[in-house]
């Protein structure tokens, strides 16, 4: 090592500026001031737990635990009700007298009434109140919510392709 280079070390006189306590450590400086030392800072005093307190960060961040559980809970219950199958006939928007017609004949969810098309259109239309005009309309609207309509059954098919030729 160089010599001549390193900085003189005094015995620094230490002040705090908050309370006044003072002390002896070795330094450039002959003298020191600081604002805040070890007896009256709050992390070392523990008056950091209390300030907290006082300020409610407990509290706070329970509340939003509590916000974040309600609101997965919100997005739960939308997407269950997006869910096409469980939503209400009434959603169709068809006449009322076939609304009507399919509720009375317990068909209340679009789930249900997709059930029954499956039975083949003949089914569906022995509905009371349900007309071919209405199940026209049902279907052109479950294919616009994205529904995949079942297939007629094959007897169904056979008696339509008879009824075309005659």
């Amino acid at each position: 090592m160089k010599t001549d280079i390193h900085p003189a070390n005094f015995e620094a006189k230490v002040t705090c500026a908050s309370c006044g306590n003072t002390w002896v450590t070795t330094s450039t400086k002959k003298e020191l001031r600081i604002d805040v030392c070890s007896n009256c800072h709050p992390f070392y005093t523990g008056e950091s737990a209390r300030l907290l307190d006082v300020e409610g960060q407990v509290d706070r961040f329970y509340k939003k635990l509590t916000a974040r559980q309600s609101y997965v809970e919100d997005q739960k219950a939308r997407e269950e009700s997006m869910n096409v199958n469980n939503r209400s006939v009434d959603d169709l928007a068809l006449t009322p007298r076939a609304t009507d017609g399919l509720k009375r004949a317990g068909l209340l969810t679009i789930g249900q009434l997709v059930d029954k098309l499956a039975e083949g259109d003949a089914a569906i239309l022995a509905v009371n109140g349900f007309g071919q005009s209405a199940l026209t309309a049902a279907k052109k609207k479950l294919r616009a919510l994205g529904l995949e309509l079942p297939e007629a059954p094959k007897a169904e098919k056979a008696e339509k392709a008879a009824e075309a030729a005659e």
